[in-house]
């Protein structure tokens, strides 16, 4: 299962914080919480570095380290940390993500401290229910910020996918599942560049093709590959998982499941599908932010039915319409 951006705007911060002086995130999570436990492995992209005091916001972000604690206690197995904010607190915040989530036993991918510790961690293979599956995570960039020592943010550069695509199927791995930071943000639908890498993936023989940045939901579609005789999962982008971010495609996003059977050595990726949820935001000091699946319509406040209802009919008629093969729940 996987969800897009878990984002931490100011806002957020101030809604979190309680009287004495810890930031609570456990209401947020708890109407789709059922859904990620009930995934045999759950992926969800932190788009914030754990970068310690003060804590902000955009445009250069920094949560506390509770954040990624409650995201592992709703649920999630995998954090990935390659995105375009990862480097907010430079080299320091970067390594204090990396130590937090280490310290915390959060599995985590796509930034490393040395090229040492990157060697040994990617790619990143877990076996789940008797299946090897090997996880890679890459970014476009990170806003302009270069690293200034020897820390490693994946970024999208098709010899080095290349190179850790081989690896993993010399580590033994079954299924490929590859996590991309790409696109441009608002966007409805993929750009040009999604695409012809989408493709480029699928010719290398990979199973699943996760996509996020763009703050909305796009397209996905189950793809045949043909080279391969096998289809492959293709998810542009899934949107927001949590944010304060205004705009209506922004206020929510989509839940992607899918399952994976094997049949011989061969990974039979079926059954993908989908669930939108809203974002519904405070209204008095003390509330919190808190994510709310489209079939859970009697949760909403009754100022929130309206940006409910409009978010959810914007992303089922411009953007879900051109799933193929990828129906809702």
């Amino acid at each position: 299962m996987f969800v897009g951006d878990a984002m931490q705007h100011s806002p957020q911060l101030t809604a979190a914080l309680t009287s004495a002086g810890t930031y609570d995130y456990s209401p947020c999570f708890r109407y789709v919480e059922e859904d990620i436990r009930w995934a045999d492995y759950a992926v969800v992209n932190l788009e914030c570095p754990l970068g310690g005091k003060p804590y902000t916001g955009y445009p250069a972000f920094s949560a506390p380290d509770s954040y990624a604690a409650q995201l592992q206690k709703s649920g999630f197995d995998l954090i990935l940390t390659a995105n375009n904010h990862c480097l907010d607190r430079r080299d320091y915040g970067l390594r204090r993500t990396i130590a937090a989530l280490d310290s915390m036993g959060i599995p985590h991918l796509g930034t490393y401290a040395n090229p040492a510790a990157r060697a040994q961690q990617v790619p990143l293979i877990t076996t789940i229910k008797g299946v090897k599956f090997a996880f890679l995570c890459y970014t476009y960039g990170t806003n302009g910020i270069a690293v200034q020592g020897d820390a490693v943010v994946d970024l999208i550069d098709r010899d080095v996918i290349a190179r850790d695509i081989e690896r993993a199927r010399a580590l033994g791995a079954q299924v490929l599942c590859v996590n991309l930071h790409w696109g441009i943000e608002y966007q409805l639908k993929p750009v040009q560049s999604q695409r012809d890498l989408a493709d480029w993936l699928v010719e290398k023989g990979v199973d699943l093709i996760i996509g996020g940045h763009p703050h909305v939901v796009e397209p996905m579609e189950m793809r045949h590959s043909k080279a391969y005789d096998k289809d492959v999962l293709l998810v542009y982008s899934m949107g927001n998982f949590i944010s304060n971010q205004r705009d209506i495609d922004s206020r929510g996003g989509a839940m992607v499941k899918v399952s994976v059977t094997m049949n011989g050595n061969k990974p039979l990726v079926h059954d993908a599908r989908y669930q939108l949820f809203f974002v519904q935001k405070p209204s008095y000091r003390g509330e919190n932010y808190v994510v709310i699946p489209e079939n859970r319509p009697e949760l909403l406040r009754a100022d929130s039915r309206g940006e409910f209802t409009r978010f959810m009919q914007r992303a089922h008629d411009l953007v879900m319409t051109h799933n193929v093969n990828v129906p809702g729940e």
